[in-house]
């Protein structure tokens, strides 16, 4: 049976690169479809160097967007793949 995570769950946990364990930040927000629900990106604070070479979309407050669509899995840290952020 699949676990489930609750959104206010994934705010403050640490964005790490599936391929090469690189951590790009923290989840400070999320942004989703509020008719459905839908999770469409992760809205990053604290970020690091290693997402600089990643050409992310930027939010009107200019801050950084991973597609939910990215994320491979959620623990303690939320795995995403750089090969699906582009």
């Amino acid at each position: 049976m699949e676990e489930r995570v609750r959104t206010k769950e994934l705010v403050g946990k640490t964005i790490i690169s599936e391929e090469t364990g690189k951590k790009f930040g923290v989840i400070g927000d999320l942004d989703f479809v509020v008719e459905s629900g839908e999770l469409l990106n992760l809205v990053l604070i604290e970020t690091t160097e290693n997402i600089e070479k990643l050409n992310l979309q930027k939010d009107d407050r200019k801050r950084l967007l991973i597609p939910f669509s990215a994320v491979k899995s959620v623990g303690d840290f939320v795995i995403v793949s750089e090969k699906d952020i582009i």
